[in-house]
């Protein structure tokens, strides 16, 4: 639902990454939709805010955000 506060495997904060990888990758999503070269790639994406390690990789690449979809339910 929404990005967690921390890694779960190595406790690395990455709530705070979450909205600036999400906003520079829809810009790659739409170059490459686009049928253009895009600017940067994901890995340089992550690379460039920091986020080393596969596991915090993992959850930002991973995550789907459903918040929108639960939340007539409330």
């Amino acid at each position: 639902m929404i990005i967690p506060v921390r890694c779960f495997t190595c406790g690395k904060v990455i709530g705070s990454i979450y909205e600036e990888f999400k906003k520079r990758y829809e810009e790659y999503k739409r170059a490459v939709e686009a049928g253009e070269k895009p600017k940067e790639t994901p890995k340089e994406i992550l690379d460039d805010l920091g986020v080393e390690r596969y596991c915090c990789r993992r959850m930002l690449l991973t995550h789907v955000d459903l918040l929108e979809e639960a939340a007539p339910y409330e």
